[in-house]
């Protein structure tokens, strides 16, 4: 009777644990930092808000930082997935890395460094890609971009291929510097993630 009872005991506290929310955490740079307006407004807030409306119990962690380059997001991912131990881990970095000419190689290390580490930790990986702007030359945005699909198709982890599709050099989407998505383009960038991000949840 005593080994039924914590038979039934112990299923009771892992279908417990079970039900906890999942956490998804976002480790990237000003584009999900939400750089030039409220924080509120950007699109990994109206992700939390697309959760909510769609009955998923995960809580978003944004772990963004403005100016941070894969390097810096893969030397800050130990502690972020020490303290919050999440379920998923929305990787968007290498826009800074790109802008400042950085090896595309070192940039694609430093990524698998980071998808390592999460499914070390028991985390799902989403990769969010990005491209640079023409003027960088064809050679180097070729190599840039790469990275992203190279990298994905390696390490068989889920990939939205370009985050600013659709918004990027298009008039009212970007802010002044032309780097920046504005408040109006956050809504259009969350619809670029959720139809590959929703299927891993």
């Amino acid at each position: 009777m005593r080994v039924w009872w914590l038979g039934g005991a112990l299923t009771l506290l892992f279908w417990a644990q079970g039900a906890v929310a999942g956490t998804l955490l976002v480790v990237g740079d000003s584009i999900s930092a939400a750089f030039g307006m409220d924080s509120r407004h950007g699109w990994v807030a109206l992700l939390q808000q697309q959760l909510e409306e769609e009955g998923f119990p995960h809580q978003v962690v944004n772990a963004s930082i403005s100016g941070d380059t894969s390097a810096g997001g893969a030397a800050r991912l130990p502690a972020l997935l020490e303290a919050h131990r999440p379920e998923l881990v929305i990787i968007e970095l290498g826009g800074n890395d790109g802008l400042r000419g950085q090896p595309p190689a070192q940039l694609q290390q430093n990524l698998a460094a980071m998808v390592d580490d999460s499914r070390q930790a028991g985390a799902q990986v989403l990769l969010l890609g990005m491209r640079l702007p023409p003027n960088y030359g064809p050679r180097y945005t070729t190599a840039f971009a790469r990275v992203f699909s190279d990298l994905a198709e390696q390490k068989q982890v889920s990939l939205v291929p370009f985050l600013l599709e659709g918004v990027g050099g298009i008039s009212g989407m970007m802010q002044s510097d032309g780097i920046h998505p504005t408040a109006e383009a956050q809504q259009h960038l969350l619809d670029n993630v959720w139809p590959t991000l929703k299927p891993l949840l």
